[in-house]
């Protein structure tokens, strides 16, 4: 670590600019002008360069753009899928969920919707968190409450909750489908009005 940081000093532009000062005080050494307190000269020209330099501006941190952040997320669609195709649930239900699936398939399909989704970190993050964490939870919490219902019976069936979970999942998915479908209408007609004032303005010139 103390190397590291050793060698990053070496290569800062305090260094830089404080080497250029010591060798200015090497020069008026050479000359004669320094005289006797050449090592004090050296030395204070050394630490005013330093100073005076601007600090370093550190990196900016590497993250991944939203192309990158929405191929991740539809692999880890993809996982989910994997993980539905062997969960058993009742007719009702998995209609619900093959509704919403096939929502989700759309929204993250790569095509038109992709730039349109890049450019919405809300609606990135809500589909990333019905991906992996919403309709996983609620399929999961479903498979184990079924299984304690068997023991006490007469209770509210767990696929009714589940049921109304999906629903309420894919009445999220579908605002956000209608929310690009809005922006990517708006885009249209702000190109229309640009060619339109574009063509104007050549006619009257």
């Amino acid at each position: 670590m103390a190397t590291s940081r050793f060698l990053g000093y070496l290569e800062s532009r305090k260094n830089i600019a404080g080497g250029v000062g010591g060798l200015v005080g090497l020069a008026l050494t050479f000359t004669g002008v320094a005289g006797p307190y050449w090592p004090v000269v050296v030395a204070g020209l050394y630490g005013a360069g330093a100073l005076i330099a601007p600090p370093e501006r550190p990196a900016l941190p590497d993250f991944p753009d939203p192309t990158a952040q929405l191929d991740e997320l539809r692999g880890d669609f993809e996982t989910l899928r994997g993980y539905l195709a062997d969960v058993d649930l009742p007719p009702a239900a998995a209609g619900r969920l093959t509704e919403l699936i096939e929502l989700l398939t759309a929204l993250l399909d790569p095509g038109w919707v992709t730039e349109v989704l890049a450019q919405d970190p809300e609606g990135m993050h809500a589909l990333s968190r019905a991906v992996r964490q919403d309709i996983p939870e609620a399929v999961d919490t479903f498979v184990r409450t079924r299984w304690w219902t068997r023991l006490t019976p007469g209770t509210e069936p767990p696929e009714r909750h589940l049921e109304r979970q999906l629903t309420l999942l894919h009445d999220e998915a579908e605002r956000l489908a209608s929310t690009l479908r809005e922006a990517e209408s708006r885009r249209q007609e702000s190109h229309t009005r640009y060619l339109e004032d574009r063509s104007k303005s050549t006619t009257q010139d």
